[in-house]
């Protein structure tokens, strides 16, 4: 995939970044220049090796500082502790499925915070940093669910629908500075978490691989394909371009037509 722009002096933070898209994203600024901040719940000595794999892969700075995103305080005291945040993409998330008059009050909670209310404080957090550098760029990481709705998501999908909202009022209050705030909505992204789930699922159906995939999985994605970590990289790299300077306040749907439905 093509660098799009040469972000060499930018630091980008990326929030839930130790696998996944997260770690798709950053590798992707990485290739493209940028210092990045990986970050997780956890603090093991295998996340701090990742972060020295992408620098040396790269020629970049890359550090991994760990915040519990369930916490405000750590939401903002990683950005403090990156010292510079040029670049800022709400990555962290998780998940709980159950009807609405049975969800765990807990999960809610949980939900609500990660998915949502940790990117209100990393932004609050950011922001100056951004208007002190003269540039800067918010991208949230929503979901298809921020723009749709399925049964049994209640918690996921209010908080990705709030992403949303407040990705719109990030990128007003911001309309007349160099600073973008956008959301991107993907469908399924095929990352590690659900590739493990593909063995599991084909027994559950008794499927192929390929049926699952296909039938199972992606039944609401009509290209029938997953996105990739590092499609997500780049149409981060594209909204840190100045191909993408007039784009705020938008989302941007990575999801094989799913909202096209």
């Amino acid at each position: 995939m093509a660098i799009i722009t040469d972000m060499s002096g930018k630091t980008a933070v990326i929030t839930g970044s130790n696998s996944g898209i997260g770690l798709g994203i950053a590798r992707e600024l990485a290739r493209a220049g940028a210092d990045v901040v990986l970050n997780s719940f956890t603090d093991n000595k295998e996340d701090h090796e990742l972060a020295q794999e992408i620098a040396d892969e790269h020629g970049v700075s890359a550090r991994y500082i760990q915040a519990d995103m369930s916490k405000g305080d750590d939401a903002r005291a990683l950005i403090e502790k990156s010292g510079r945040c040029d670049i800022l993409i709400n990555n962290a998330g998780i998940q709980h499925v159950a009807p609405i008059d049975e969800f765990p009050t807990a999960k809610w909670d949980a939900i609500i915070a990660i998915n949502l209310s940790s990117a209100f404080h990393t932004t609050a957090a950011a922001l100056p940093m951004m208007r002190k550098a003269g540039w800067g760029r918010v991208i949230n990481i929503a979901s298809a669910h921020g723009l749709t709705a399925s049964p049994y998501k209640s918690a996921y999908i209010a908080a990705k629908h709030g992403i949303v909202g407040m990705t719109k009022t990030v990128a007003l209050e911001t309309a007349q500075e160099p600073i973008t705030a956008n959301a991107i909505c993907p469908g399924y992204v095929l990352t590690p978490l659900v590739e493990s789930q593909i063995p599991d699922t084909m027994r559950e159906y008794d499927m192929s691989r390929e049926d699952v995939i296909k039938n199972v999985m992606l039944k609401r994605q009509p290209s029938k394909e997953f996105a990739t970590t590092e499609q997500m990289g780049g149409t981060v790299a594209f909204l840190c371009s100045p191909a993408a300077d007039q784009i705020t306040g938008t989302t941007i749907s990575v999801d094989g037509g799913w909202t096209a439905l």
